[in-house]
């Protein structure tokens, strides 16, 4: 599965120029060529959907069983009055074929779980949580590790978000949350709820995460936990102790 979002002859098309003189030719066909997962397509994976399209990551896997609701409108880019009711991950393929055909997508509407989540990540260079349920955070976890694939993992509730990226190798989600077994199936979200600006926020610097990653370069926020509170205008990286 490759993308073609690079011309026969070896330039970009004119929708990467302004990508250009902070991505070089070369940085465009690696990004062109590599296969991103993103598990939840709300709030936070609508928009990373958005913005790795319009990057030019020319191969998306788009997973997520749910529908869109009325309450999604508030924050989920991809919803729109007209389509209540549909296919989150159909939704998402749409606008990607609006915003650039040449990224290839392929659509699973279903819920990640312990039967399918292997198969479903199959193939990815980094895979995208963007779950807001926790215990299926640590089954994404769990199944990237093992197939050697790194995690770029945010989280959104009211005006405060966190994100951290992890390797197969690293101690992972266990530093933030504690451990598998106590944590609840929900976050804080569940009770602060989720704002468009901070979501939206957390989906840009997810996307930073994986371009950095897909591109080996840059400070990748690994055994860290970058933090946002928009109330108080607090932005902080916390170091992770090991466990």
């Amino acid at each position: 599965m490759k993308g073609n979002g690079v011309l026969p002859d070896n330039s970009p098309p004119n929708r990467y120029a302004r990508n250009q003189s902070t991505l070089s030719v070369q940085d465009q066909k690696t990004l062109t060529d590599a296969h991103v997962c993103i598990v939840g397509l709300g709030g936070l994976g609508g928009a990373v959907v958005e913005i790795l399209a319009r990057l030019g990551v020319g191969n998306l896997t788009l997973i997520d069983g749910d529908i869109f609701e009325e309450s999604n409108l508030n924050r989920q880019l991809l919803s729109t009055t007209q389509n209540l009711g549909t296919s989150k991950p159909e939704a998402a393929a749409d606008r990607v074929r609006l915003i650039n055909p040449s990224v290839f997508t392929r659509v699973h509407p279903m819920f990640l779980k312990s039967a399918n989540a292997a198969s479903l990540i199959d193939g990815a260079d980094v895979v995208a949580d963007c779950l807001d349920n926790l215990k299926t955070r640590f089954l994404l976890e769990k199944v990237a590790k093992a197939a050697g694939i790194p995690l770029v993992s945010a989280a959104v509730a009211g005006t405060y978000g966190q994100i951290t990226t992890i390797f197969p190798e690293d101690p992972g989600l266990g530093q933030i949350y504690g451990p598998e077994n106590t944590v609840p199936d929900r976050g804080a979200e569940a009770a602060l709820g989720t704002l468009a600006y901070t979501a939206l926020a957390l989906a840009a610097m997810e996307c930073s995460e994986i371009a950095k990653i897909l591109l080996n370069r840059g400070n990748l926020l690994r055994n860290k936990l970058f933090i946002m509170d928009f109330m108080d205008n607090i932005l902080e990286v916390l170091p992770l102790s090991s466990p």
